[in-house]
């Protein structure tokens, strides 16, 4: 059976006879399967979903989609035989759900850093123009005005393709969607159709996945060979990788720097704490975001409201009224004048910027301590240049554990200390508390009025991943309480 005969809705009369049947719901975990579903048979990470077809039959399941059959056929199951299950699944949830993502203006935002800071304020951007609008990212889901939660940066093709005929329904005209590199490489955004999408940067992450910066690389490519001629593809000039994640995009591309000609141009006049002044096609915005990396962050939200059609003066006056999304450099006052910012900095390169950031705002006398820990079953090559760039940029820095999920926290702690043998003159900055509350309290004693603390990593995070279990956590309700004390 050809694939795109697989509809919207799949008449199993004429696949298996079956005259009272019909499929309701296509699933690719073999537990979700109920009377009336399409079973798709993923290859995974740690698992292959061929080995559960059976369970999926038992619990009802009366189409399966595999990559090969099963040694225990039955006459009354019909078995689509596929090349690559995770690619036609595309094809199938795109079909079974009315093919949404054609019926708005899909923009994915891709890139090491950046994505959740660009989606979040082209929803809040077009939201102030008027706009219904939809958004899937990495602090949560949204359908106009409901919030819904989220597991994974990018959601599997078929929650995607829910999510996007909800905001269809709901009379979305445009929605934002984060899109990472495992989605791609896992085919998350197959049959997917956008009509825009806009590259960030690239930095060291993700090598325990992707194995090399060049694998990773050729992940974050695959979103621009995918749009068609009639889409447009966004990029930073000034990422060294920026032309050539485009390079073999159909799609219309458009630039954006701060130091070279390019389509969109940008200047930054002015940052501190409370915001940035930017002159944009020269007219000068000022906005709450602060720091260099969010003037990189305003000009590509800016490059895809231009190429959306909207006014330059109505787009950057809805920029400039755009909030930090949460636990993005965000803010947290202290009665004792002492700042502390709540960000989810994770990789060396956000990290570097966030701390660039305030040493560039600061003044000579404020100090800056630093809590931050790497995350457990993840790329471990970039603990070691964490800590050196925190020990770098701080005056005091306590290493404790983020999300540890099944490591040793003491053990990734001293894969992070590892880093500073290097560096003599950095080994005293250092303290190792294990517990991430505790590291997070002894910051706030040793604080004085003026100092600076930054808590890196978990940023909107409201729980700790430890041994399979997800424990309320809160970087930022935890620090305001002490801060207020």
């Amino acid at each position: 059976m050809l694939l795109k005969d697989i509809l919207y809705q799949i008449n199993v009369n004429e696949l298996t006879g079956d005259s009272n049947a019909s499929i309701c719901a296509v699933v690719s975990d073999s537990r979700q399967a109920v009377p009336g579903t399409m079973f798709a048979a993923i290859r995974g990470i740690t698992t292959d979903g061929h080995l559960h077809i059976s369970q999926a039959i038992e619990n009802g399941a009366t189409a399966i989609l595999c990559e090969r059959l099963p040694d225990n056929r039955l006459q009354h199951i019909c078995y689509i035989v596929v090349e690559d299950s995770a690619k036609a699944l595309g094809k199938v949830a795109a079909n079974f759900y009315g093919h949404p993502s054609k019926k708005l203006k899909l923009i994915g935002v891709t890139g090491t850093n950046g994505k959740t800071t660009i989606v979040n304020m082209l929803f809040d951007a077009f939201t102030r123009m008027g706009h219904q609008c939809g958004m899937i990212s990495t602090i949560g889901n949204r359908v106009t005005d409901t919030m819904l939660n989220t597991q994974y940066t990018t959601p599997d093709v078929l929650t995607t393709n829910k999510l996007l005929r909800d905001m269809v329904e709901a009379g979305c005209a445009y929605a934002f969607m984060e899109v990472s590199s495992h989605a791609l490489t896992q085919k998350r955004t197959e049959g997917i159709h956008f009509s825009g999408a806009v590259f960030t940067n690239i930095s060291h992450d993700h090598l325990d996945y992707h194995k090399s910066f060049r694998e990773y690389i050729k992940a974050k490519q695959i979103l621009f060979k995918e749009l068609d001629k009639q889409a447009f593809a966004v990029t930073n000039l000034d990422d060294k990788n920026g032309m050539i994640i485009t390079q073999n995009s159909k799609a219309q591309v458009t630039t954006y720097s701060l130091r070279a000609m390019a389509d969109i141009r940008g200047r930054l006049l002015e940052s501190n704490f409370g915001g940035l002044q930017l002159r944009v096609d020269d007219k000068e915005l000022w906005t709450k975001l602060s720091g260099k990396f969010n003037a990189y962050n305003i000009l590509a939200v800016y490059a895809t409201g231009r190429l959306l059609g909207k006014d330059q003066d109505e787009l950057l006056a809805a920029i400039s009224g755009c909030e930090p999304p949460a636990g993005r450099f965000e803010l947290v006052k202290g009665t004792q004048d002492i700042t502390g910012i709540v960000d989810y900095a994770h990789t060396p390169d956000a990290l570097r910027n966030v701390l660039q950031n305030i040493r560039e705002t600061k003044s000579d006398k404020q100090r800056i301590l630093t809590v931050v820990g790497c995350g457990g079953d993840r790329d471990k090559t970039k603990r070691p240049e964490m800590a050196v760039i925190a020990a770098q940029n701080s005056d005091q820095v306590y290493f404790t554990s983020d999300n540890p999920r099944f490591e040793d926290p003491e053990a990734i702690i001293n894969d992070m200390i590892a880093g500073l043998e290097h560096y003599p003159e950095l080994e005293k900055k250092h303290v190792a508390i294990t517990s991430r509350k505790e590291a997070i309290k002894v910051a706030s004693i040793t604080a004085t009025p003026g100092d600076i603390i930054l808590i890196a990593g978990k940023g909107h995070e409201k729980f700790q991943e430890i041994r399979g279990k997800k424990l309320p956590f809160d970087d930022k309700a935890i620090l305001t309480e002490l801060l207020n004390r």
